[in-house]
């Protein structure tokens, strides 16, 4: 991967283009999606019209083949408005499963699904949790057996986001239980296919709109030609993948917190307290400080990051780096802000309230905060 020299200008003005779309065509019905529990199918073609989705995907293929940066901050603006369950849906769809596609994919696999991903016509997952595996990828019980010419697969997955609406999945099985992480392969799923099943769509405490489900595969038959790179090397595709997917999470991270900080602010300028401003009384001018200090630290981290990552130069535990820190000062500015809401901020009439419920899956998908610690452990440490 090599980096691209990044336009200020042009990056400026497609942020520009994304704001417009994002107050056109979400702002109006986001409240309705959150009570709802879900966003509308149709809301990823309206995204793909508007030029939201896999925007760093191969012109050849759809996309705009603008460099990564491009992407990151698309989810990353989403998160600054407080659309954090919008932002979740799109980064795995962009940021994780078009990269799979687009990485490890063979010609007729990125022809078949890429320009659909890009146009919202298709809806990508990635399905690696079981409930009985968490975080522990080489502990997983689905399984692939070759059928002749048809892979059958049979298992179960949960917290899958985007499992509802989802048009194709990409599924982590083992191809040979004996092996461990060496017998787990990867498969492209077409979800109309016979034996296919989603199950509720998960109620959580915040990302209301999120779709995160259930999902099940019984005797599903699937082609020879659904299997994504080579057979057994699924594990060693998710470690190299896994890093743009904590960082972008990390990012997110990075401008949620930038929107619970812009909101603070105005708030602590127009609220009074004690016959004085509430941004005048010194808890207030320390508490803002300390986490406008917190923010500052963690984006230029995060903004190496994304720097190593355009130049091919992100390793693995410098990504889990980014995620944890990065989704730790989430969760600490989100909490700091809402205290300083006092009681208007545990009501749901202050977007504070969603900024702090929606911030704590951060630290748990994407791998927990405690696995990243591991990684980062072990490469300095060793195992």
């Amino acid at each position: 991967m090599n980096a691209a020299v990044i336009d200020t200008e042009e990056l400026d003005l497609f942020r520009e283009m994304v704001l417009r779309a994002l107050e056109r065509e979400v702002a109006p019905h986001y409240e309705q999606w959150e009570r709802d529990g879900i966003t509308p199918r149709a809301l990823w073609n309206t995204l793909g019209e508007a030029g939201l989705l896999c925007v760093d995907a191969p012109e050849d293929h759809g996309g705009c083949g603008v460099p990564f940066e491009y992407s990151v901050m698309l989810v990353t603006e989403m998160a600054r408005l407080g659309y954090g369950a919008l932002a979740t849906n799109v980064m795995v769809h962009s940021d994780i499963v078009a990269p799979y596609i687009a990485h490890i994919g063979n010609d007729e696999q990125k022809n078949r699904w890429l320009p659909g991903m890009v146009s919202g016509d298709v809806v990508g997952a990635i399905a690696m949790t079981e409930p009985g595996a968490g975080s522990d990828l080489a502990a997983l019980r689905t399984t692939a057996v070759l059928d002749g010419d048809e892979y059958v697969i049979n298992g179960s997955k949960t917290f899958i986001t985007n499992g509802q609406h989802a048009d194709m999945v990409i599924v982590a099985a083992k191809t040979d239980p004996a092996a461990g992480a060496k017998g787990v392969s990867l498969f492209l799923v077409d979800t109309t296919l016979p034996g296919y099943g989603k199950g509720r769509n998960l109620e959580k405490i915040g990302q209301h709109s999120g779709d995160t489900s259930e999902l099940f595969f019984e005797n599903m038959r699937v082609p020879k030609s659904a299997l994504l790179g080579e057979e057994g090397k699924g594990f060693m595709y998710l470690m190299k993948e896994l890093p743009r997917e904590r960082l972008v999470i990390g990012a997110i991270g990075v401008g949620a917190a930038r929107g619970s900080l812009d909101m603070t602010i105005q708030y602590a300028d127009e609220r009074t307290l004690f016959g004085q401003k509430l941004k005048e009384l010194q808890n207030t001018r320390f508490r803002i400080a300390e986490m406008e200090t917190d923010y500052r630290v963690n984006k230029a981290f995060i903004d190496q990051c994304i720097s190593d990552y355009s130049r091919g130069e992100l390793d693995a535990a410098t990504a889990s780096m980014a995620k944890y820190t990065a989704t730790e000062m989430q969760c600490r500015v989100a909490d700091g802000c809402l205290q300083l809401f006092g009681g208007y901020g545990y009501t749901t009439e202050y977007p504070i309230s969603r900024a702090f419920i929606d911030a704590r899956v951060q630290r748990i998908y994407g791998g927990t905060s405690e696995v990243m610690k591991e990684v980062i452990a072990r490469s300095v440490l060793g195992r």
